[in-house]
């Protein structure tokens, strides 16, 4: 590890001098790339250095406590200093294993969010409007920007389907946790006997994509135009700015009727397009790879029932790391903080033991 730890140290230095050369500065896409990396490597060698300096100071002590002769009063703050740096040691260790875990390449990515309602009819729907809200809630709170791609709403105020974007700083890192099934359990305005009714949701968080990400052959394209509507059907938009893509190879299918200008709708969906390809993709590759989806929470598959969310009791389960909080309105606020940090710990402790049994 520590000699992972040197090289990691001496390509930031080397980083660090690039950063400064006029040629690298003029080129856009290589000071890019290098800023990215630096940003990485910034938090490992800022805790290596931690690291560092405690072990200097630990081995001072250690060698004054070994040499002898020390007055009683200096002995113990010696002493002192000796255990208070083995333990930091040990402690920056232990963090110094996780930061250098492999990074998701997608973690610093923005995200699309695709919720659809599934069992329950409209009660599903009504529960796919509450998730909605709760991911622009988390949005707002963290300082990300939340914006519709697409949104099929029903007559009384559910969502049979939504789909939109969050840019923001590490927003896969945090969200891409979220996809898979979330049930709900409550009792409907509409159930007049008082009837608990179980209901399910179903969410995808795919990475944003670029174009050179993955390669779209406009002949494989067939794009439609229509025009916008809304609840009920009722027509907002009189020209038709709603755009259509279908991907005849694959045969996805993507809508976006949110903005009045065709262009707009059609840049927003082919984003999701490339997104859902791009996910399908990784998909294929994570199969084929057993070893890495043991190390893993959940593996992101969107059939896989993830979480619970009991309105009776106020209570919220999340089924992969047995996590049960009395704070559903809390959650359902946007305060999704307490669970998200739960599984990544959970997925790094996954991977330190993957990593301690290779």
């Amino acid at each position: 590890m520590f000699d992972k730890l040197e090289l990691t140290e001496q390509r930031y230095e080397e980083i660090n001098k690039k950063l400064m050369d006029p040629e690298v500065i003029s080129d856009n896409n290589m000071y890019r790339d290098l800023m990215k990396e630096y940003k990485n490597l910034t938090p490992i060698v800022e805790k290596y250095k931690e690291y560092k300096t405690a072990k200097t100071a630990f081995e001072e002590a250690k060698t004054m406590l070994e040499d002898g002769g020390l007055e009683k009063d200096f002995k113990e703050i010696v002493q002192e200093e000796y255990d208070e740096n083995k333990e930091k040691m040990a402690s920056i260790s232990e963090e110094l294993k996780i930061l250098l875990l492999p990074r998701d390449p997608n973690d610093d990515k923005n995200v699309i969010v695709e919720i659809r309602g599934g069992a329950g009819g409209e009660e599903a729907a009504l529960f796919a409007n509450s998730l909605f809200r709760m991911y622009n809630m988390y949005a707002e709170a963290r300082g990300w920007k939340a914006e519709v791609i697409n949104m099929n709403a029903t007559e009384l105020g559910g969502i049979k389907e939504v789909s939109f974007s969050i840019e923001g700083d590490g927003a896969y890192s945090r969200l891409k946790f979220e996809s898979g099934v979330h049930r709900v359990q409550r009792v409907p305005e509409t159930e007049t006997s008082g009837r608990i009714h179980t209901s399910t949701v179903t969410v995808a968080v795919l990475p944003e994509v670029e174009d050179v990400e993955i390669e779209i052959n406009p002949a494989d394209l067939q794009i439609d135009t229509f025009r916008a509507s809304g609840a009920g059907g009722q027509h907002i938009n009189k020209t038709e700015s709603a755009i259509r893509i279908i991907h005849k190879p694959t045969g996805l299918v993507v809508e976006c009727q949110d903005e009045r200008s065709q262009f707009k709708n059609k840049d927003k969906a082919m984003k999701v397009l490339r997104s859902r390809l791009f996910e399908a993709e990784q998909q294929k590759q994570n199969a084929q790879i057993a070893s890495e989806r043991k190390a893993q929470v959940g593996s992101g598959d969107r059939s896989e029932r993830i979480r619970t969310y009991n309105y009776p009791q106020g209570r919220l389960t999340d089924h992969r790391i047995g996590l049960t909080l009395y704070k559903l309105e809390e959650v359902l606020n946007g305060s999704l903080d307490e669970i998200i940090d739960a599984l990544i710990t959970a997925d790094q402790a996954l991977k330190l033991a993957a990593t301690a049994d290779e």
